[in-house]
């Protein structure tokens, strides 16, 4: 088996003594009642080097519609991991191949009490590399694989404000669709790994923009 490179083991080895209240704050610690999931950060060799592999989810979904997101879903009953739930739902979301993928770290689990999943995140390096692209169009709109160059350059980063109030870290990132924004979830989780890996560089907190509204897209003619 061939060893991550250099800077996958450091971005690693920086988070690995990540806790739940450090991974996030002000996220408090998953209570029983908790649903487990599980999402796959994967990171990759791209075209344009070391990479993050995105998904953005379907527009016409209940919950989190049209956000950048990592792949990943609820703990089926078989699962007996969190990193099997989040290979299990990368291979049927995106079409990963598991068998060329090495989990490294599993994350703190995090509770979002909107939906009551206690989200684990399972720090992956691809290996060896398989096609992916859109399997489940019910959960993926598109996917993309964005340059660890352009997460951490400080002009691609801002402060995202939601109308509720919540304001959070939030990366502009270019996918088949065009430009889009990781904010939320999924982006307090890649700003803290950032961070802890010594990766991220300063940017300007003080540029704001608000939390984007996903468009419907009409459904492809038949």
């Amino acid at each position: 088996m061939s060893q991550p490179p250099d800077w996958m083991r450091r971005l690693a080895d920086g988070v690995r003594d990540l806790d739940t209240g450090t991974l996030i704050r002000g996220l408090p610690v998953p209570p029983p009642s908790a649903r487990a999931s599980a999402v796959l950060m994967l990171f990759g060799e791209g075209v344009d080097g070391p990479d993050l592999v995105l998904i953005e989810r379907a527009h016409d979904m209940r919950s989190h519609a049209g956000q950048v997101a990592l792949p990943g879903g609820a703990s089926d009953p078989d699962d007996d991991s969190p990193p099997t739930t989040a290979l299990r739902e990368a291979q049927e979301e995106i079409g990963l191949d598991p068998d060329g993928v090495d989990v490294l770290v599993e994350l703190p689990a995090l509770w979002l009490p909107p939906s009551n999943f206690a989200v684990t995140t399972v720090l992956a390096w691809w290996r060896q590399e398989s096609p992916i692209g859109v399997v489940d169009a019910g959960e993926v709109a598109s996917v993309l694989r964005a340059p660890l160059r352009d997460l951490v350059n400080p002009e691609r980063r801002f402060t995202v404000r939601h109308p509720s109030g919540h304001q959070g870290p939030g990366f502009a990132v270019s996918g088949p669709p065009g430009e889009l924004v990781l904010w939320g979830f999924t982006a307090g989780v890649v700003d803290q790994v950032l961070r802890r890996a010594g990766l991220e560089q300063p940017w300007d907190r003080s540029r704001t923009q608000p939390a984007p509204v996903p468009a419907v897209r009409p459904e492809p003619p038949r």
